[in-house]
């Protein structure tokens, strides 16, 4: 079976919301024709030959309007019908209407959000108004039919108010997906928000025993890629996983790159989907070889570490833009995967040897005693049955 590929169309740069630690501006932001998208058809359909995701990503791609998605939705639905595409919108929800909605849910399209917590932690992060305006389109969202899953940014001040951010997530039913502060490429204080490793290590460790607490209600889906990764001995999500190849971002001018969070910096196009590149010219163009660099590195300099099958040295574009692009260690994070990974690795062998048939004569035991916190195996199970 084939693994699936991911295109990333990248409608505009523009966003309306001026996050604080996000620096984007609605003004002056170029826009994707739909000539790109048709473009974007053409080079894709013999690129390869297995199924697609397409993820809408931005900046905001909901600035791109109705007739946008009226159009671009069934060109690539029916345009790459022979890689039977499976679409998904990023986007902060305060431009959505209950029209686009409609065209969402046409197409079944999962949408990703952005909340930080309660309303108070959420601004204070975002900017006045951000909360209500997201919540505002949750709602319409909702009434469509729409599932919709919500990123949670910690900060360095955030990460402090952890208990009352988990609780907002549980209390009102919402699936947690956690991304931590990176310092600035663009801010005068690049370290005003970051998170730093070792906090991130920490917090971690602190949701895989709160998704255990409340096993059943509340998913944490980082916890669950990062158990899957350590079960399967296989990275299950971008971050962890072998990305260059499989995955690529579209600009709003049809440029290409190795993933969305490149994309408005010129050194990282790999080249334009009006010239129908192949995946051996894309391996082979400068941005190509410095990620395969990466790659041959991390081979390197990690081999010694347990966990290098399923981590790959974490994410490319926090390892290479901070150093301008050269290519000199591992995502910074390295510390935060490992304490992440120990622990469950940890916990996970605890259990299954004390699940052993043969210590039956020695109390040994399939599960957890009542009142006790059920186990890695316990969570496994669950997102098995779902």
């Amino acid at each position: 079976m084939k693994s699936p590929f991911h295109i990333m169309l990248i409608p505009t740069l523009g966003c309306p919301s001026k996050c604080k630690y996000c620096w984007s501006s609605e003004e002056g932001s170029p826009r994707m024709s739909i000539q790109t998208v048709e473009e974007v058809v053409a080079w894709l359909k013999d690129f390869r030959d297995n199924q697609v995701t397409i993820t809408f990503h931005g900046g905001e791609p909901l600035l791109a309007g109705a007739d946008f998605y009226r159009q671009a939705l069934p060109l690539l639905s029916d345009g790459l019908a022979h890689l039977t595409p499976t679409f998904a919108l990023q986007t902060n929800l305060w431009k959505l209407t209950p029209e686009m909605a409609e065209i969402f849910a046409a197409y079944n399209i999962p949408i990703g959000s952005s909340i930080d917590g309660p309303e108070e932690i959420t601004d204070s992060q975002r900017g006045d108004g951000y909360f209500a305006k997201t919540m505002q389109g949750y709602t319409i969202a909702r009434e469509h039919g729409l599932n919709v899953r919500f990123i949670c940014t910690f900060t360095c001040t955030s990460v402090e108010h952890r208990d009352e951010i988990f609780d907002f997530f549980l209390e009102n039913g919402l699936t947690l997906k956690l991304h931590p502060a990176l310092p600035s490429l663009r801010g005068k204080n690049p370290e005003e928000w970051a998170l730093a490793p070792e906090k991130y290590g920490d917090l971690l460790v602190y949701l895989l025993d709160q998704s255990l607490d409340h096993l059943g209600e509340i998913e944490v889906m980082n916890i669950n890629d990062l158990c899957k990764c350590v079960l399967t001995r296989h990275g299950n999500v971008c971050t962890f996983a072998d990305c260059m190849g499989s995955t690529f971002a579209v600009g709003p001018d049809g440029s290409i790159y190795p993933c969305y969070r490149f994309v408005g910096m010129p050194d990282y196009v790999m080249g334009h989907v009006r010239d129908r590149p192949t995946r051996e010219d894309l391996a082979a163009s400068p941005v190509g070889q410095r990620m395969q660099q990466f790659k041959a590195y991390v081979d390197e300099h990690c081999k010694e570490c347990k966990h290098i099958r399923y981590c790959r040295g974490g994410c490319p574009y926090n390892a290479i833009t901070p150093t301008g692009g050269e290519v000199r260690g591992v995502d910074p994070h390295c510390v935060a995967y490992k304490r992440i990974f120990d622990e469950i690795t940890d916990r996970l062998n605890t259990e299954m040897f004390e699940s052993s048939p043969f210590l039956e004569m020695d109390g040994g035991r399939p599960g957890p005693k009542k009142g006790e916190r059920p186990g890695i195996m316990a969570l496994m199970r669950q997102m098995v049955m779902r």
